[in-house]
């Protein structure tokens, strides 16, 4: 006889995380509650509180950063694509 193990979403971890982190349960009633073990409420608690810093790490500012030079980059190709597109149109009407 084999046992499947649960898969929970990220969204489903984070609910419990979080309200494990307010403190106004405790452990077993929140486990109690979402239908989980002890021992992954607070795996999933510690895992937030030690991945919180990275919400203001260096990455998320170069991943913003990139963005924007993306972000920078489409728009001068739209600019580029519109310069073009001004132009055919009015060689177009030269011919008509």
């Amino acid at each position: 006889m084999s046992t499947k193990r649960k898969s929970f979403s990220n969204t489903f971890k984070a609910k419990v995380a979080i309200e494990a982190l307010k403190g106004q349960k405790t452990v077993a009633e929140i486990a109690s509650e979402f239908e989980i073990h002890t021992t992954q409420v607070n795996n999933w608690k510690k895992q937030m509180l030690d991945g919180a810093a990275d919400t203001f790490s260096k990455k998320l500012e170069s991943k913003e950063a990139e963005y924007e030079k993306e972000k920078e980059h489409l728009y001068s190709q739209i600019g580029q694509l519109k310069v073009e597109a001004d132009w055919l149109s009015k060689k177009l009407k030269m011919f008509n």
